[in-house]
């Protein structure tokens, strides 16, 4: 008996709908199983009992930032400008990477349950509280609300689409599924998430993959020529044609836009997933490894996994979304209807449950990281303290609490979310220039409690005041990064004069910082003098591996689309690349001792 029609007209198949569930009830499964290793502890809660191996825990960072939007986010910006088009996120990557040679190691050597339980290690007094208890509720409420309300939008607009819903409708399906998450992920921890995430990421991948050959084979594309033949030849570029016109639809980045890219957003902007120096859930994961080696080499496989193994097949599905349903008004909604249109039954439950699942694993997240700063850094710290009789239970109990009132605030969110891209670039905008204290902070102690304050609002006012002056300064302003720009130079101005006018943090506190964390860097009389020579000469080994790493995983991403796109040469020059790059990298891990 076929699945009631109530969602007509695209019905899926029995076959689609035993798929679907039973690939929902894996993961409440596995929920409950591990319910009893999440309950002994904030430590078991939240980081898993800080015992997971490198590739649980990289898979589930690679898994978290692959959500539900993100391949219509990729379909929408292939649209827009092609291929080079994703050169915004892209770009990224050498903040990745900068995070994996210079601090994955410092955040398991840290010991701290949280991000911001940092932060009155690293500062003292007031303002060091006062800043935990303000980015708990900022990051850990604010922040995740909003990223998680532009999830939920795109699954939302995947729900419409595939199932000719409307948007109502599709809103508290939605919120069913993110129910059930909430429920499951407060039941299981860490632990729980990063184990269906394993899960989730192979079969989205999978899922991602087998949409990309469909419908690249059919006949209305005629495989890869084809799809070459019919699309317009700047979709194609790897790299921006800083001529484009956008009145001849053509929104590919201009130079300055990529100077802004490759030259300041990946060092200065806050994003999740691409914190510089680290954070957020990735941070989470990790201080969740089993030791600082893995904590390293988890922080690597995701660079890898996420730019250069996983967006190959999201971009040709944009670009046959761009051949088969040209003039959208919503653009990223053609990777939808490719699943609609292409996939037969039993496809279509696989496909829709790799997207439930991608989806499924970023809330899951989202919600606990979010929860273990409002447990953490705020009710267990300010509100209802330990020395006030409360114990281990009591502050579990609170975290799945507060997993659920997380999830309710998320509802209100998600009505407000009108447009994925606008709600990325905001993120971008409103944390512009806070990156460079994120990373100073490790490395020079004048950096104080005074002067992340600044650099965390800073962003805010400079934000606003580019925003009038793209008012009155036009589209080119805004097509050209201005409101990014303007805004680090404000924030980095703020912040440095900060630092500069202000003391730093008394000798305690910054002795106490680095005796137990040991990051090197401008440290003055706290760094021993043996360890002076041993800090300079294993840095830039370490510089070595961040250069080299980040040579090999572009050579790997923009070989394997020259692969693709049938350009064999500039292939093979990329895996030679690839090869020498990554030859460079081994001797550099091997001479810092970072694994070690």
């Amino acid at each position: 008996m076929p699945f009631p029609t109530y969602f007509y007209p695209m019905s899926l198949s029995t076959l689609d709908w035993i798929i679907v569930i039973a690939f929902i009830a894996i993961a409440v499964i596995i929920g409950i199983s591990v319910k009893n290793t999440a309950s002994k502890s904030l430590n078991n809660f939240f980081l898993g009992g800080r015992n997971l191996p490198w590739y649980v825990a990289g898979v589930s960072m690679v898994a978290t930032t692959f959500a539900a939007d993100t391949p219509l986010w990729v379909a929408e910006q292939v649209s827009l400008g092609g291929i080079a088009r994703n050169w915004l996120w892209w770009s990224f990557l050498m903040g990745g990477v900068l995070t994996t040679f210079f601090f994955a190691n410092l955040w398991r050597r840290a010991n701290v349950l949280t991000e911001l339980e940092l932060l009155e290690l690293r500062y003292g007094g007031k303002i060091a509280s006062f800043l935990r208890g303000f980015k708990a509720v900022y990051l850990g409420l604010f922040l995740n609300c909003v990223v998680i309300g532009w999830v939920n939008a795109a699954m939302i607009a995947i729900l419409s689409v595939f199932f000719g819903l409307d948007a109502t409708e599709a809103f508290w399906i939605t919120m069913g599924i993110m129910v059930l998450v909430a429920i499951y992920s407060s039941v299981a921890g860490l632990l729980g998430v990063a184990i269906t995430d394993f899960i989730q990421f192979t079969i989205a991948m999978i899922g991602s993959v087998i949409l990309a050959i469909i419908v690249l084979n059919s006949d209305k594309i005629g495989g890869m020529e084809g799809l070459i033949e019919k699309s317009e030849p700047w979709r194609l570029n790897f790299l921006p044609d800083i001529t484009a016109n956008a009145e001849d639809g053509n929104r590919q980045y201009t130079n300055i836009a990529m100077f802004a890219f490759l030259g300041v957003t990946w060092w200065a902007s806050w994003y999740p997933g691409n914190e510089p120096g680290g954070g957020g859930y990735i941070s989470q994961r990790m201080m969740s490894a089993k030791d600082e080696k893995n904590a390293v080499l988890s922080s690597l496989f995701f660079q890898l996994a996420h730019y250069a193994l996983r967006p190959w097949p999201w971009i040709i599905v944009g670009l046959a979304a761009c051949v088969l349903y040209p003039g959208l008004e919503s653009p990223g909604e053609g990777y939808v209807y490719v699943m609609k249109d292409f996939l037969p039954n039993g496809m279509k439950g696989f496909v829709l449950a790799a997207f439930i699942g991608a989806y499924m694993s970023t809330i899951s997240t989202q919600l606990n990281w979010g929860a273990s700063y409002l447990t953490n850094d705020l009710y267990k710290r300010f509100i209802r303290k330990p020395n006030e009789g409360e114990d281990e239970k009591h502050y579990l109990k609170s975290a799945r609490l507060i997993t659920i009132i997380l999830m309710l605030c998320c509802l209100v969110s998600t009505s407000m979310i009108d447009s994925i891209d606008a709600a990325v670039r905001f993120m971008l905008g409103s944390a512009s220039g806070l990156g460079a204290v994120l990373i100073m902070r490790w490395y020079w102690y004048r950096i104080n409690g005074i002067t992340e304050l600044v650099a965390t609002i800073a962003p805010f006012v400079g934000f606003t005041i580019a925003y009038f002056i793209g008012e009155s300064a036009g589209e080119e302003f805004t097509r050209n990064e201005g409101p990014l720009l303007f805004t680090t130079a404000f924030t980095t101005i703020a912040w440095v004069i900060t630092a500069l006018v202000t003391k730093p943090e008394n000798e305690a506190t910054l002795s106490n910082f680095y005796a137990r964390v040991r990051p090197g860097g401008w440290w003055g009389p706290y760094v021993p003098d043996e360890d002076k020579a041993k800090d300079r000469r294993e840095k830039w080994y370490l510089v070595l591996c961040w250069v080299s790493a980040v040579a090999m995983i572009y050579s790997v991403l923009f070989g394997i689309g020259n692969f693709i796109f049938m350009d064999y040469s500039n292939a093979f020059i990329c895996t030679i690349i690839a090869l020498v790059s990554t030859a460079a990298l081994l001797i550099g891990m091997k001479k810092s001792n970072i694994l070690n």
